[in-house]
């Protein structure tokens, strides 16, 4: 941020020289001088409105507070509307007081007769038009509020604490943002010139593909590649096959280099015809009629010796031309024809019937996987093709949540500071709504039916059921009173109900140093079920061996099972239609981060504290399938190191894996962008398959909807940025 600041304000000196603004520009490096923070100050804004109203700039107090709302205010959403204009009211009777206080009727009386059209249709000013002919307004029981130095400070107070909040939740100005402009006008162009290549990539693989299809198994092997061949080639090739019509050619240059030897050392005994006529059945009119006159009238041994050597003379040096031009299309050729291993394999094995059957399984494999055309061989490709990759920047500090709505249209994001931003990127990306709360905000989870809800957990106790359409509250519902921290809420498939997990304020006594346990015992919490129709708390779960704070909570497809992750490393199944517990086992040395449902839901799947990353098979209480080991970069705690060792540890909150559309590749945080893998058998691993990067944070969360045609993948870093790529599933 400080380093965008400086280079604005050297772009604005450079600006005010070219135009000769001398005495600004002197000013402006005073102000720079004896500013200290190089950011965004509210105290200045303040110092400005006082400053009007001291000099009784009444036109100029309601031109900066005019453009303060068209900059500002106008973006907000419409249930702010009415505190915009609670503190534009207090605004102008902070005016009309500092006139009376001083002791200036004039300028009160200017600002009724000024105001008059304004105001007089608003009832909150209707008593205040008698305010000019009060002899004492400060000992009127109406008035004399106002002229308390509390209430002078409440009011300075809260506009400052209003102005900073919404300048910490509204984008840069356009000149601040130039920097990033750039960034992401080079990061596109490097984006189109990867698609370019990738494009150009596919479509020879495909003319390659289609070739091979149109030539191979329909035309012998010595005419497989005439099309690329020029007249000496040709002539070479047809002459080895009538030279030799059983010898079967291995490849192409072994086909005619020892041809070429052939030609050169061989001298032929008479005018020769041109081999591609004989090969093809036609005769030259010419060699016709000589050899008609021949056979009339045989020669004498004179005239029969001159010709043989002028013929030799001619052959030899015709073979010799033949043979550089053959040399210098032959170092050609090999460049085009090593870029195809397809043929290369076919001739292979149509040559030789032993390694034929050898090579069988590996044909198979490719069919199965998709492929990439490399230089000198073929290696597996990528299941997905990143199409496009795009960033969300509304957000100014630490992601905690982001989610996809079950439409695959919108994105709910929260971050450490409370803020939450509804956004949509198709066609293009826009935020639809900004939700800022006076509680801070752990959780978030979107309602299944209707889609536009979205549920809003605190750290003060409550949940908020928040229309998106409508952009306000719905419903606040006080969840306990004892346990204040809402960390997970999962809605149900069929959008009656919804689970929330609350437990207690974290006790600041337990820490945990590498190499010793955990001092303290886990934090305690409940499990709740509440209904979203008559929003009432409808039962509370049994939580064995005792009350311990849930971190994560996932339905099944159709609600009837429950599967919970807790800060004891139990996970815990339950049965939705009894509301009891089936199964509980323990699965991580520490808390449980992370939890979800396989595709099949025989499994579940679940990253821990410990850093690794297990599958449950849920039919046999909880036995271990596979387990990986993931770096701490896709488990946490999460780092950002900063200058002068300043470091940002931030807990696991949100989603740490999600799944595709079949299940067979998962999502996971990384230092710098998101990692898919591929799921294998425990002793196989986890198959790197792409890597999304982009970040230049560690990623907190990810997310990844399949209800659009193209996979959506999101990762959330610790720098408040968000990416969106769009992939592309190669199907094999």
């Amino acid at each position: 941020m400080a380093s965008a600041v400086e280079r604005t304000d050297d772009l604005v000196r450079e600006y005010l020289i070219y135009r000769g603004f001398t005495s600004t520009l002197k000013l402006l490096d005073s102000e720079i001088k004896t500013d200290k923070e190089k950011g965004f100050r509210v105290d200045k804004i303040i110092d400005q409105l006082q400053q009007l109203i001291q000099s009784y700039d009444l036109t100029g107090l309601k031109e900066y507070w005019a453009y303060l709302d068209r900059r500002l205010f106008s973006r907000l959403e419409d249930v702010y509307r009415p505190t915009v204009n609670k503190l534009r009211t207090s605004l102008y009777r902070f005016y009309v007081i500092h006139t009376v206080q001083m002791k200036n009727p004039e300028k009160t009386q200017e600002f009724f007769q000024k105001q008059a059209l304004e105001l007089q249709t608003q009832p909150e000013w209707r008593d205040w038009f008698a305010l000019p002919f009060i002899p004492a307004p400060e000992q009127n029981p109406t008035f004399s509020p106002y002229f308390s130095r509390q209430w002078a400070d409440t009011f300075l107070v809260s506009l400052h604490n209003f102005l900073s909040v919404l300048f910490q939740s509204s984008p840069q100005p356009v000149l601040l943002s130039f920097d990033n402009e750039v960034q992401r006008v080079t990061s596109v162009q490097e984006e189109s010139e990867q698609l370019r290549q990738q494009l150009f990539a596919l479509q020879g693989e495909s003319r390659l593909k289609k070739d091979e299809e149109m030539v191979h198994h329909k035309l012998p092997q010595y005419v497989q590649h005439m099309d690329r061949l020029s007249d000496t080639e040709l002539d070479l090739v047809s002459s080895q096959r009538n030279v030799n019509m059983t010898t079967p050619s291995r490849n192409f240059f072994s086909t005619f280099l020892p041809q070429g030897r052939r030609v050169s050392g061989k001298t032929s005994p008479g005018p020769q015809s041109s081999p591609t006529q004989a090969s093809l059945g036609r005769k030259d009119p010419a060699t016709t009629s000589a050899q008609t006159a021949k056979a009339k009238d045989p020669p004498s041994k004179q005239n029969l010796k001159m010709p043989t050597v002028s013929t030799v003379t001619v052959d030899l040096a015709t073979a010799h031309t033949r043979q550089r031009r053959h040399h210098d299309h032959e170092k050609e050729r090999k460049e085009l024809f090593s870029k195809l291993p397809p043929q290369s394999s076919e001739k292979k094995n149509d040559s030789d019937p032993d390694t034929q059957t050898e090579g069988l399984p590996d044909q198979t494999d490719s069919t199965n996987q998709t492929r990439v055309c490399e230089v000198g061989g073929a290696s597996v490709e990528q299941p997905f093709i990143k199409l496009s990759q795009e960033e969300y920047i509304e957000h100014h500090s630490s992601i905690m949540h982001c989610r996809v709505d079950c439409s695959g249209r919108r994105v709910a994001s929260l971050d450490v500071d409370g803020v939450v931003k509804v956004w949509a990127f198709n066609p293009i990306m826009q935020t639809k709504a900004t939700i800022m709360s006076k509680s801070p905000l752990l959780s978030l989870e979107w309602a299944a039916k209707p889609d536009r809800l979205l549920l809003l957990g605190s750290g003060v106790g409550t949940v908020k059921l928040y229309d998106t359409d409508a952009k306000k509250n719905l419903y606040e519902m006080t969840i306990d009173n004892i346990h204040l921290r809402i960390l997970s809420l999962a809605c149900s498939p069929s959008g009656t109900s919804f689970v929330c997990s609350a437990a207690a304020p974290a006790a600041q006594s337990g820490v945990v140093t590498e190499g010793e346990a955990r001092v303290s015992p886990p934090v305690s919490g409940q499990l709740l079920l509440w209904d979203t129709k008559t929003v009432k708390q409808q039962l509370q779960f049994a939580l064995d061996p005792g009350p311990v704070a849930i971190n994560c909570t996932a339905f099944n497809h159709n609600g009837n099972l429950l599967v919970t992750g807790a800060a004891d490393g139990m996970i815990r199944l339950f049965d939705m239609q009894r509301y009891e517990s089936a199964l509980s086992w323990k699965a991580h040395d520490g808390e449980v981060y992370s939890v979800e449902f396989s595709y099949d839901e025989n499994t579940v799947f679940s990253i821990g504290e410990d850093g690794k990353f297990v599958q449950w098979n849920i039919h046999r209480s909880g036995v271990k399938e596979s387990e990986y080991l993931l770096s701490q970069d896709a488990v946490g705690p999460f780092v950002l190191s900063g200058y002068s060792g300043y470091k940002q540890v931030q807990v696991p909150r949100g989603r740490l894996f999600a799944f595709d559309s079949e299940g067979k590749h998962v999502l996971t945080c990384s230092s710098n962008g998101g990692n898919i893998y591929r799921l294998n058998k425990a002793d196989v691993g986890l198959e790197s398959v792409l890597c999304l990067g982009g970040h230049k944070a560690p990623v907190v969360t990810v997310d990844w909807c399949s209800a659009m045609d193209c996979g959506i993948c999101l990762t959330a870093s610790m720098d408040g940025k968000i990416k969106l790529s769009t992939l592309l599933a190669q199907k094999p």
